[in-house]
This record gives structure tokens, C-alpha cells and sequence, in this order.
């Protein structure tokens, strides 16, 4: 009768196709998650520098809004989670995702040029809702 695992006289025989099978299911896990996280936020905008910018901790509960100012249009484009939207829009919805998760924080992500009336709509918007913890993001150079 065959035997699977090595039997009483030699070394046990080591199962490769397994550990495959689990490093494909994680490779296609990370990079699942990778591509989700990465995709809320908008490579085109230029954040501005501020030269003592603290690395964040932890992304868990963010809610990103992307505000990309047009200069040829004299307009500012805000984003969130993917679509275009007007901040006093998603009140409802940012009011839901604190009722849901009360550690939820708002991350403003808008270009250096943006005017503050355009980020001030985000930050009303957030404290209508209820949402408190507004965090901007900018780079340290």
C-alpha cells in the first residue's frame, strides 16, 4: 500500500504543492488589499511641503477626500471614495460611517494651490456629521 507522508525508514518527504497553494492565496490577498488602499488616493495632486510633517500611524478608519484644483477651470474637484462629489452631499453618508465606527476620521488631501474655501467645505461637511478628527495630508522635504 502506497503512503503518503514517508514511512518508518528514511527522512520525511517535504510537500511543496501545498505551500504553493498557500503562497498564491496570499499573494493574491495582498495584493487585493494593496489595490483597494492605494487606489483612494489621487496620484495627481501635489500635497503642500511642510517641513516638520509627522509620518502617519495608521490608515484604519480613514475616510480620504482628494481635492484637485483645476487652474484652467479656476475650480477645485473634490473626490471621495473614488467619485466626484460636493462636500455638502455626503453629509449623510460621513454621518452613517461615524454612527458605524466612532474612531472614523476625515484625511483632507489637497493640492498646494487649492483655496481654503474648498477645503473649508470638506471640514464642514465632516463636522455636520459629526466627525471631529480632520488630519491633512502633507510631505516633509
Amino acid at each position: 500500500m502506497a503512503g503518503g507522508g514517508g514511512g518508518g525508514d528514511g527522512e520525511p518527504e517535504f510537500q511543496i504543492a501545498p505551500m504553493i497553494d498557500v503562497l498564491l492565496v496570499l499573494l493574491i490577498f495582498f495584493m487585493s488589499i494593496a489595490t483597494s488602499s492605494v487606489a483612494r488616493y489621487d496620484p495627481g495632486i501635489k500635497v503642500p511641503v511642510a517641513p516638520d510633517a509627522n509620518k502617519k500611524e495608521d490608515s484604519e478608519g480613514e475616510l480620504v477626500f482628494n481635492i484637485a484644483w483645476k487652474a484652467a477651470d479656476n475650480a477645485a474637484v473634490t473626490t471621495y471614495e473614488e467619485r466626484v462629489v460636493a462636500p455638502n452631499e455626503v453629509i449623510a453618508a460621513l454621518a452613517a460611517r461615524k454612527k458605524a465606527d466612532a474612531k472614523v476620521r476625515v484625511l483632507v488631501r489637497a493640492d498646494a494651490e487649492t483655496p481654503v474655501r474648498y477645503i473649508n467645505a470638506v471640514v464642514n461637511a465632516a463636522a455636520q456629521a459629526g466627525i471631529i478628527d480632520v488630519t491633512f495630508a502633507t510631505v516633509a522635504r
